[in-house]
């Protein structure tokens, strides 16, 4: 059984068989568990135990084996010298802090079903949900309520992460986003050479020459590293290469090497270079890109937007069309980019947010699938936002203790229908 499991089964105060009793025979009565410490030192603080009448007021240090006190030298620690309490599975030594004082012990039990609360906390196949046997009985076990906390949960994330882009961008909405839409031109697979493009390929070149496709796409394509002068297989690469040295000795330009992209196992519309060409078109195509999508009200506007547009007074001689966006590229640039962005301008706007993904269809991705094959119903991406968010921080590190599936799971009157 791992130890920060009898974190969640003190500080919810689950015990089935808790010692009314120290090791050393006195009673013991919590008042109060305390507060959970995620730092460093005791795990609990403001604890209040009554000890044999006596009622005490600090800290509470929980350990699988006492043993373990001293191969974690908090008999040195006079940070450690607070705890009121030792509460362990097994009792197997005495403890002192670093003055020699003994410090109380008292065991603690969870015999309900240990055997698989501990296969919940086991490391097995990484794809695995660790609840899947009881979920797959019970569905109902998810609730909406946890999805929307989810869901929250994952915008949140993405602001955060937006607000580290602003600070490096200093305070450029209009950076930042060109930033995260060409992490997500990568689609996964090149997300981070993609992101590495468009940090060592400054906005301002771009937009220099944005009435330029044919520039626009040599400066993308250059610095990618994947114009390899010595395997130019056409008149166009050739053209675009020179236009590229050009424009590096302008703007004093450092490509990325090509091995840095990843093209094996790939459908040809996926390719690295596919895709700058449309990251290229697209935004040659619109002069204000971001306001254009922070204006927009209904997801067909900022799909529209996203669209590659091929106009008859664009030459296309020097430069090949490039390849269509599918809807579900752009629905997926939608998920990840423009309703991230759109819940951060707005200061946190949920409520459209949420409308937003939820008039896009769900995700379909392995995460999806083995929840959709546990019974649960997916209808938006809505839906598959919150469960990869499940799924990514609560599921995959085995944090079962701070879900509220695992709340239910853990609970006796949950444990006793499995």
């Amino acid at each position: 059984m791992p130890e920060i499991l009898l974190h969640y089964i003190w500080q919810k105060r689950i015990w089935a068989g808790f010692s009314q009793y120290t090791t050393d025979g006195k009673p013991v009565e919590v008042v109060s568990v305390g507060q959970h410490n995620i730092h460093a030192g005791p795990d609990f603080t403001n604890a209040h135990i009554r000890i044999d009448g006596q009622d005490w007021i600090g800290n509470i240090e929980i350990h699988i084996n006492a043993s373990d006190w001293y191969k974690h030298h908090h008999h040195t620690n006079p940070a450690y010298d607070s705890t009121i309490l030792h509460v362990v599975l097994k009792a197997d030594k005495e403890v002192i802090n670093s003055r020699g004082e003994n410090i109380p012990q008292c065991q603690i039990q969870y015999p309900h079903n240990r055997d698989y609360i501990t296969e919940l906390f086991k490391n097995g196949a990484p794809d695995d949900i660790p609840c899947h046997k009881q979920l797959a009985i019970e569905p109902s076990l998810l609730t909406e309520n946890w999805k929307t906390v989810l869901l929250q949960k994952r915008l949140e994330a993405k602001r955060e992460s937006i607000d580290q882009l602003l600070n490096i961008t200093q305070q450029s909405w209009t950076h930042a986003f060109y930033i995260t839409l060409a992490h997500n031109f990568g689609f996964h697979t090149n997300g981070l050479p993609f992101e590495l493009l468009a940090l060592q390929t400054p906005l301002s070149c771009i937009l220099k020459h944005r009435n330029s496709l044919f520039q626009v796409t040599a400066i993308l394509l250059g610095q990618s590293g994947l114009l390899n002068p010595s395997t130019l297989l056409t008149d166009e690469h050739t053209a675009l290469w020179h236009e590229y040295c050009f424009l590096q000795k302008k703007f004093s330009l450092t490509p990325l090497l090509a091995s840095q992209w990843k093209k094996a196992r790939m459908r040809p519309q996926s390719a690295p270079e596919v895709r700058i060409r449309q990251f290229a078109h697209l935004l040659y195509q619109s002069e204000h890109l971001f306001p254009q999508l922070m204006d927009a009200s209904t997801i067909n506007d900022m799909a529209d937007i996203l669209t590659l547009k091929y106009s008859e007074d664009t030459t296309y001689t020097h430069v090949i069309r490039p390849l269509p966006l599918g809807r579900k590229s752009i629905e997926i640039l939608l998920i990840n980019t423009v309703i991230p962005y759109k819940f951060a301008y707005t200061h946190g706007n949920i409520h459209e947010a949420i409308k937003g993904l939820q008039h896009i269809k769900k995700e379909d991705n392995t995460i999806i699938r083995q929840w959709e094959m546990l019974g649960q119903e997916v209808h938006s991406a809505a839906d598959t936002q919150a469960l990869i968010h499940l799924y990514q921080n609560y599921c995959q590190p085995h944090l079962c203790f701070n879900c509220q599936i695992g709340h239910q799971v853990f609970s006796y009157k949950q444990l006793e229908l499995f």
